[in-house]
């Protein structure tokens, strides 16, 4: 962690620390707005395109931020295949773009958009039911959509999309360090700010509820995957410190027939995307 970073962290940490004092609710408050906003915005002037590549924008569904305008782009237009890129929090779509050459090769017309909050898009703080909605809205615009490319927070926002999507076993899935468990990274997020009162915990899954009328535990691909037919391809690396790896072993305790999991070791969360024996298993998937 750089200097800057630990800083910040310090400073938020003191914060909290005097906060809970006093509110309980109020602590908890501040903690689930910190985890729906991403600290850092990253933006890109230029993407890998070529000639066939488009940039165009829509905005949320109705109910979610209705003048929220969402940023993406395509490239290979217009081909029958098509394959949706989703990033992870705090990420951009331009981050996971080293697998547009390898698809638009096999004849993949690919999708790739910034999340609410995220990179060129709109918005200050976000959700998994907003990057859901958002998932949905591109399908319908611009589906049929038959491939997804999931990375981090964009597994978990795909799997809930994917339970209210129309889809058959010829589509496919491949989520790469997926956020499993919601309640594994509450946890996490718990442990880094060095919160470890209860009250606090209990008062965070509260709000979740009140937000979105479902517990935190519902917020899990363990869940959502009894749901999705699609054929999905799960690569998580043993390393991961941020999308626990003991979430990953769990769906594979399932024994889902429709899930064939491929693991390494040694790339953590972010390498894992940019490596090239992944790229080369993702796009052979596909």
């Amino acid at each position: 962690m750089k200097l800057t970073q630990r800083l910040i962290f310090g400073y938020i940490r003191t914060k909290f620390k005097v906060l809970s004092i006093f509110s309980k609710r109020g602590t908890a408050l501040k903690a689930f707005q910190l985890f729906s906003t991403p600290l850092i915005r990253w933006k890109a002037n230029k993407l890998p395109k070529d000639a066939t590549a488009i940039s165009f924008s829509m905005k949320m569904p109705p109910g979610l931020h209705k003048d929220q305008v969402i940023r993406g782009y395509r490239w290979n237009h217009p081909q029958d295949n098509k394959v949706l890129i989703l990033h992870g929090f705090g990420s951009a779509a331009y981050k996971l773009a080293a697998f547009v050459a390898p698809l638009t090769t096999r004849g993949f017309e690919v999708l790739a958009f910034d999340a609410p909050a995220h990179g060129h898009s709109d918005g200050k703080q976000t959700n998994a039911i907003e990057y859901s909605a958002m998932i949905k809205k591109v399908i319908g615009l611009y589906g049929p959509v038959k491939g997804f490319i999931a990375h981090s927070f964009g597994g978990l926002a795909l799997s809930l999309a994917m339970e209210e999507t129309a889809h058959d076993e010829s589509t496919r899935i491949v989520f790469i360090a997926p956020a499993t468990e919601t309640s594994s990274a509450v946890d996490a997020a718990f442990s880094i700010l060095r919160i470890s009162d209860q009250q606090v915990r209990d008062e965070v899954d509260r709000i979740i509820f009140e937000v979105s009328g479902k517990e935190t535990a519902w917020f899990s691909i363990r869940r959502s995957v009894k749901n999705i037919r699609a054929k999905i391809l799960w690569i998580h690396d043993e390393e991961d410190a941020i999308t626990p790896f003991r979430d990953a072993l769990k769906v594979k305790e399932d024994s889902h027939s429709h899930i064939d999991f491929f693991f390494t070791k040694g790339l953590g969360h972010r390498k894992i995307y940019q490596d090239a024996a992944v790229k080369n298993h993702v796009t052979g998937f596909l």
